[in-house]
């Protein structure tokens, strides 16, 4: 089987390689083109790559025996995932190959912004000897606020603990107890983070809620003359409040491996200010985090070619065709409750419930499915390179226990999955799920125990309120005026008079206005979008 290696990888990744008799080992000497890659990759069953070399759409095409891509790091955003999964082509990654050498270099940038290393060194190497310029602070005794604690953060919070720093973290996804044996405390918002913390880390993806959060109105929230670390992604960033805060003394400085656009251009404004450490994407480049990453991806490509053992897998895990037509409803209906309970959940739920009834406490594996619900409801997470193979590992991580239950109970649906979220031992808010005619018409009909009919896609509006006469028509006539469309809705209520929940699936999201009228009506409460 030949396996191409396509980009610079530790020699002991490819000596492991080299070990097996079933392998043709081939090192390209350089990174090629697409054009000159295609004729080579045609009898390929596995490619690795590093972050250079492109595995595009027409390179999958171009080899009919490609079985796996492996990527010797963490992102894959080189490789076109939709076409390997397409193509039947498995793509692994290896997420923990760079965690010690990332919260390392974070924490040296603590230091260096703590003692002001880069500034002094340079005047030094300038033939200078000026040592009142450069007072700086000592580390222990101030608070650090760690957003992200997954891998990387947790391990920083870890250093910072021994150094006598006090850690705030932030994760909306970190269970309590976990944050608890870390050391950590946990905190539900944002602002507890800016308003108290003398030094700040980043240790969150991007996603669509972490993109530009530390802005010009998160500047304005911080404490006066905090320091910044980002070696975690540049588009959490934006670039010029960060100028902005640093010239107006806000942020007394500020440590940086990531950026918007990289390389860094070279006239880019951040080179030329002194407030500023820079380094070139370091987080990643040490021997051990660079052999880590060539011995992993040489063990999840020689498993999987030679027992089928699929690890670090970022897009589907195999499944037996009988077995997937039988479970492949489930993982709809299974990622659609996970989404819609944690947009509705408090923070910090640290268990979750899995109920299978009916016709489904009978499928003959119930592991992808549990998989769907996690991938769904820890989408909503600050999770980095979230898939249904890692999605166990990663909710062990933040302390999320999952239980499953086969369960013969007499349930009203042919068809039945339940999930129940719970914090500190108390439910908070639970879902159920089923089909309507078909195994590809899902729908869940239980919130909280209460009856309803929620087609579980695009966006859906959710309120409780009194049961008045008129309610139906004040809010559908406040949504027509503003152009917003019902496309179905579903109602349920307690006792004549008593409460009732309202569900609406709309065509698009209402706008503020008309959600400020709503949660402003004495008689409603608890409203809530949900985007599925």
């Amino acid at each position: 089987m030949k396996i191409l290696v396509c980009d610079p990888v530790s020699p002991k990744g490819v000596a492991r390689l080299q070990q097996r008799p079933e392998f043709e080992v081939v090192v390209l000497a350089q990174r090629l083109s697409e054009a000159e890659l295609l004729p080579l990759v045609k009898d390929a069953v596995a490619m690795v790559v590093r972050s250079e070399t492109k595995v595009t759409r027409k390179l999958i095409e171009a080899a009919p025996k490609l079985r796996v891509v492996g990527r010797a790091g963490v992102g894959v955003d080189n490789v076109d995932v939709e076409a390997a999964t397409q193509h039947g082509v498995v793509v692994m990654n290896t997420p923990g190959g760079n965690t010690v050498s990332t919260a390392e270099l974070s924490f040296a940038m603590l230091l260096s912004l703590a003692r002001k290393v880069p500034q002094a060194h340079g005047s030094m190497a300038a033939g200078k000897w000026d040592r009142k310029q450069f007072q700086g602070t000592e580390l222990a005794g101030k608070t650090l606020g760690v957003l992200g604690l997954g891998r990387i953060g947790s391990e920083v919070a870890k250093r910072a603990i021994a150094f006598g720093m006090r850690v705030l973290g932030y994760d909306p996804f970190l269970a309590e107890a976990r944050a608890k044996a870390l050391g950590i405390q946990l905190v539900g918002d944002l602002d507890d983070v800016y308003r108290d913390a003398d030094f700040i880390t980043v240790h969150l993806p991007v996603t669509d809620q972490t993109r530009g959060m530390l802005n010009a109105a998160a500047f304005a929230k911080m404490k006066p003359k905090v320091c910044l670390v980002n070696c975690a992604r540049g588009e959490i960033l934006v670039e010029n409040d960060l100028l902005a805060a640093l010239d107006s003394g806000k942020v007394a400085a500020a440590a940086l491996d990531v950026y918007t656009a990289e390389p860094l251009p070279a006239e880019h404004p951040f080179r030329k200010h002194p407030a500023i450490t820079l380094t070139p994407h370091l987080g990643a480049s040490t021997r051990e985090a660079q052999e880590k990453c060539g011995l992993e991806v040489a063990e999840v490509i020689s498993g999987y070619l030679l027992t089928g053992e699929v690890r670090n897998a970022v897009n589907l895990p195999y499944l037996d065709a009988k077995t997937y037509e039988q479970v492949r409803p489930y993982l709809v209906l299974g990622e659609k409750l996970g989404r819609f309970l944690a947009q509705l959940a408090p923070p910090q739920v640290d268990r979750l419930h899995i109920t299978f009834g009916g016709k489904a406490q009978d499928l003959p594996n119930i592991d992808p499915v549990t998989r769907a619900v996690l991938l769904g409801f820890l989408s909503c997470a600050s999770v980095k390179d979230l898939n249904n193979v890692n999605v166990r590992s990663i909710a062990s991580t933040l302390g999320l226990t999952v239980e499953e239950k086969r369960s013969n109970e007499p349930v009203t649906f042919n068809e039945w999955l339940h999930v129940q979220a719970f914090r500190n031992g108390d439910k908070v808010i639970s879902a159920g799920g089923t089909f309507f005619g078909s195994p590809d018409n899902p729908r869940i009909v239980r919130v909280f125990s209460q009856p309803t009919e929620i087609v579980p896609f695009g966006v859906v509006l959710l309120l409780s309120n009194k049961d008045r006469p008129g309610m139906v028509g004040y809010l559908g006539t406040l949504l027509g005026r503003h152009k917003v469309n019902i496309a179905s809705m579903s109602l349920s209520r307690d006792t004549a008079g008593g409460q009732a929940l309202t569900v609406l699936n709309l065509d698009s999201v209402p706008p503020t206005e008309v959600m400020d009228e709503i949660q402003n009506d004495p008689d409603i409460s608890n409203v809530k979008v949900v985007k599925l």
